[in-house]
């Protein structure tokens, strides 16, 4: 199994390159975690950007006029043949750069913490999982902090709010 991650950083995270982190042997290892039977190659876009960049996103394609953590948009569809030796393109995972921010500062854990939380989350969106209900929200989110601890991340603590999960009451979800 390989992946390929395009790494877009259209509003940097101070301190912390994130086109520099290692997101290819983090989200290989996480696809490995969530699909080991797999033989097959993948690849994904990684963007991250800023509060009024998702907030158009959120606005045109959920309908939501505000800004978000992450938004994941798959491509994945299981009745399309590959050729062979022809990579999966999973989708995008969108990361607003600034609320991930402000979530690891109200949550006092680090930036990079929360940027990989919302990466992995992404990922899980663009293989199908979801969380319609809190039997499927707590079995993503064991998922999620599975995959930062096999990369040497601490997860963020995480609080819940009806049907969205809040790194510590910030939006998000």
């Amino acid at each position: 199994m390989s992946v390929t991650v395009y790494v877009e950083v259209h509003q940097p995270l101070p301190g912390i390159d994130l086109a520099a982190l290692p997101w290819q042997q983090w989200l290989q290892i996480w696809l490995h975690m969530v699909e080991p039977a797999s033989a097959r190659s993948y690849e994904l876009t990684l963007r991250f950007t800023s509060d009024q960049a998702i907030q158009r996103l959120n606005h045109q394609f959920r309908h939501r006029d505000q800004p978000t953590d992450v938004l994941a948009f798959a491509t994945r569809d299981e009745g399309v043949s590959l050729a062979l030796g022809e990579p999966e393109y999973l989708g995008d995972v969108i990361i607003s750069v600034e609320t991930a921010t402000q979530q690891a500062q109200v949550g006092q854990h680090s930036p990079l913490s929360e940027v990989a939380w919302l990466a992995s989350h992404g990922l899980l969106h663009l293989l199908g999982w979801d969380h319609p209900d809190s039997t499927q929200l707590a079995a993503m989110l064991a998922q999620q902090a599975q995959c930062l601890q096999a990369v040497g991340l601490a997860p963020p603590p995480l609080i819940f709010s009806g049907d969205h999960v809040h790194d510590d009451q910030t939006k998000g979800g």
